[in-house]
């Protein structure tokens, strides 16, 4: 009886191994599955789009997307050290034309554009000219990007050198920030008079009621293209491409102009 038992119990732990190996297939495909992720660095200016368009792809292709911002320059820096991440999206070009050269990047696609502006207080309380040279008045509190952190600054630099006075503006700024976000919260804490910003930021909901823009001359400040890059350590390059390609197609160009980074009018 013993043994009779015995068998019958080593049987039916034969059996549930069986099962077990049998649905080994299936359980380590689920775990594939739920493990496939992109990794996303974006320039703080275009986070919300970004985001927008994340959320429709997670759901056509049953993928978690993760988006990490922050200043462009800073955000090449993290991915040239870490060696990881699926996409790229700078505040401007210039930043995967590097990324390019140092093969980090295998291939992009042009999604929006970019344009800096000069910004003031609601209602311009201190009636700041429409003009480059009103960043060097000692009466104004200015604030401007950092040239080595993110795009807003690089450009900035750029503007205010084709415009002879950078150094003049470096030595009466009160602070150089890291990106985009800052530059918005000095305005909107009443902190800072004038800045230098993207002007996308201008047209957000949170901002738009803090926030006016004095246009800079097309001469010194034109349309910078937005382009974003397939990263050569991506480890799901087919679903990093279908981001792309949403993000290119007409309804990506609508959503990225929803943010005021499309039609760029001023």
């Amino acid at each position: 009886m013993k043994k009779t038992t015995s068998i019958i119990i080593s049987l039916i732990a034969l059996l549930l191994v069986g099962i077990y190996f049998l649905q080994m297939p299936t359980l380590s495909k689920t775990v594939v599955e739920q493990k496939k992720e992109l990794l996303v660095f974006c320039g703080i200016t275009m986070i919300q789009p970004m985001s927008e368009i994340a959320a429709i792809i997670e759901s056509q292709e049953n993928v978690k997307i993760s988006l990490i911002k922050g200043g462009s320059g800073n955000l090449l820096n993290s991915i040239k050290f870490n060696k990881v991440g699926d996409l790229y999206l700078p505040g401007s070009a210039s930043y995967i034309k590097q990324a390019k050269a140092e093969g980090l990047i295998t291939e992009s696609v042009h999604v929006g554009f970019n344009k800096a502006a000069m910004m003031v207080q609601k209602g311009n309380p201190l009636a700041i000219k429409k003009d480059l040279n009103e960043l060097k008045d000692k009466n104004y509190y200015v604030v401007i990007g950092n040239p080595d952190s993110g795009s807003i600054g690089k450009e900035t630099k750029k503007i205010l050198a084709s415009a002879g006075i950078y150094n003049d503006v470096l030595k009466n700024i009160h602070e150089m920030t890291t990106d985009s976000k800052r530059l918005v919260e000095v305005l909107k804490n009443e902190e800072a008079d004038l800045v230098i910003n993207w002007y996308a930021t201008s047209v957000w909901d949170q901002n738009s009621e803090f926030i006016d823009t004095l246009s800079i001359d097309d001469k010194f400040a034109q349309k910078k293209r937005l382009v974003l890059g397939l990263l050569s350590s991506s480890r799901y390059p087919e679903i990093a491409r279908k981001f792309m390609a949403y993000a290119a197609s007409q309804k990506g160009q609508r959503i990225f102009d929803k943010y005021g980074l499309f039609s760029i009018e001023k």
